[in-house]
């Protein structure tokens, strides 16, 4: 998973997977979720990301230890 911001257009785009995105569907209002060809989630954006989030925290908890 990745996560990438755009500051020229406020926006935090949450990378899944690798795979390109062939659908999408908004589900809020700025809110978008990319479908890959098969229909699985690849990735989520969301505009105006600065007023939704405190992007200056980042915290991580619970992940699954690499094996």
């Amino acid at each position: 998973m990745r996560l990438s911001y755009h500051r020229e257009t406020d926006s935090l785009y949450i990378h899944l997977s690798d795979r390109p995105g062939a659908d999408a569907s908004e589900v809020a209002e700025g809110v978008v979720l990319d479908f890959d060809e098969a229909g699985a989630l690849v990735g989520i954006d969301v505009q105006h990301a600065s007023r939704i989030a405190d992007l200056s925290k980042f915290l991580v908890e619970h992940l699954p230890a690499a094996a």
